[in-house]
């Protein structure tokens, strides 16, 4: 029985899109429950010059294309399949440490998002096609 067999690429890069896509979907629901969050909100809006349905929908969006690159590293072929993930999770990385909060539950949990997609680039930089 061969004990180092190898994870298929296209399962470790989506079972990390689903890591990070939990732990995305974790640190919005935690910090519902921070006092003065919604008047967080109210500033960054004011701040940017961003209406809130604006800031909610990027967010949306975001939480979107995680969601997508789940099943797009399973499906699609190795050249597009590797370069959207290294593209897609440098965007994500820049949209987890953007905001800059700093609430703890958050910058642990960014942390664990951050790792994650590291691992995407690092995955996907060094994937040779090969293994399909």
């Amino acid at each position: 029985m061969n004990t180092n067999k190898k994870l298929d690429k296209k399962v470790l890069l989506s079972t990390l899109w689903i890591v990070v896509m939990i732990n995305m979907l974790k640190a919005d629901i935690l910090s519902l429950y921070i006092p003065g969050a919604t008047e967080e909100v109210v500033k960054t809006s004011a701040s940017t010059g961003v209406s809130i349905p604006q800031l909610m929908l990027g967010g949306a969006i975001m939480m979107e294309i995680s969601i997508a690159m789940i099943v797009l590293s399973r499906v699609l072929k190795y050249g597009l399949n590797r370069w959207l993930n290294i593209i897609t999770a440098i965007i994500t990385i820049a949209f987890v440490v953007g905001p800059g909060a700093s609430y703890p539950h958050y910058i642990f949990i960014a942390t664990v998002e951050v790792i994650c997609l590291l691992l995407i680039i690092w995955n996907a930089w060094k994937w040779s096609g090969f293994e399909e």
